[in-house]
């Protein structure tokens, strides 16, 4: 079982060699940190882990979803006093909120009562925080209890980075860095999961860095956005009308997360067609500037208005 639990995993040596060696040897630590970028296999190396821990000769056949001894917390909105996660909500066909999902302190204290029970199958309870960097901080301090008391469980947690984390939440945990793939990893990883059309992108791939999730991400982006809005030429947008235009057509046909995306693809384009850094600030704020709920249609108004004029100065000049 161990030879073959992470048959399916590409890249990710380091981590692949520790987690086996620690199952051959019976040696689970009470928790592991999996840090890196997103789309990088965090998340389908701690499916794997999970299964070989819950294994056993009668549950062979159980998957993840179903089985009593393991739990599973993602970031939730709160929609109607109830917790849902992304997924939830754009299956029933809800809008998501502008607000961004976090690990909330409720489902902190679901957790502290699901490790309160006897495993019912398995040797022992498994838990997977995934987007553990977005626990706020009375969520994280309850998180810190269960860390130093784990009981007869291991818990898993999915971030970005330590860094991310409260350092006393880190210190409890057996980390474990994720790297993004190597360009030959990366390709195989498209052509295994269907999307091998993508790597006629190069800059979707440079968008992604070495991700192939996030190349994905991008190329889902990329096919949701009007083309016009692709391939507008900023530079050409000389007249404050023709930046205002852009701006509502911007602000009528995406919503926030597009708009966020066509803010990192106008980056990525221009920083490799003219190499200059200094137009990218603006777009840069802008980014921010959406993330704060400020109103997209201005901010893009005010955004599209400065470039035209950097634009213009570049070419007076």
């Amino acid at each position: 079982m161990v030879s073959v639990a992470f048959k399916d995993i590409v890249g990710q040596r380091m981590a692949v060699e520790y987690l086996t060696r620690a199952i051959a040897t019976h040696q689970i630590a009470p928790a592991y940190l999996f840090a890196g970028p997103a789309g990088v296999g965090r998340r389908l190396v701690a499916q794997q882990f999970v299964s070989v821990l819950l294994t056993t000769a009668t549950t062979s056949d159980r998957t993840l979803e179903n089985h009593p001894d393991s739990l599973w917390i993602e970031p939730t909105y709160l929609h109607k006093n109830k917790l849902m996660t992304a997924a939830q909500m754009q299956t029933e066909g809800i809008p998501l909120p502008k607000s961004h999902p976090q690990i909330r302190l409720a489902q902190i204290r679901d957790m502290i009562q699901f490790l309160g029970q006897t495993p019912l199958e398995a040797s022992r309870l498994v838990v997977v925080i995934d987007g553990a960097e977005t626990m706020a901080e009375a969520a994280a301090n309850a998180l810190l209890k269960s860390l130093e008391e784990p009981g007869n469980a291991t818990l898993i947690l999915i971030a970005s980075s330590g860094d991310a984390l409260m350092p006393t939440l880190v210190s409890r945990c057996q980390c474990l860095p994720f790297r993004p793939l190597l360009p030959q990893e990366l390709h195989q990883v498209l052509h295994q999961v269907g999307q091998a059309k993508i790597l006629r992108h190069p800059q979707i791939l440079e968008m992604a860095q070495g991700s192939p999730g996030a190349a994905i991400a991008h190329w889902q982006h990329q096919q949701s956005i009007p083309l016009d809005l692709l391939q507008v030429d900023l530079p050409q947008l000389h007249s404050p009308q023709a930046c205002l235009r852009l701006a509502q057509s911007i602000d009528q046909a995406l919503d926030l997360p597009c708009q966020l995306w066509l803010l990192d693809y106008y980056q990525h384009h221009y920083w490799r067609t003219y190499g200059d850094s200094t137009w990218l600030h603006p777009l840069e704020k802008a980014k921010q500037q959406l993330r704060h709920y400020a109103q997209p249609r201005l901010v893009w108004e005010v955004t599209l208005l400065t470039l035209a004029e950097q634009f213009a100065e570049r070419s007076g000049s």
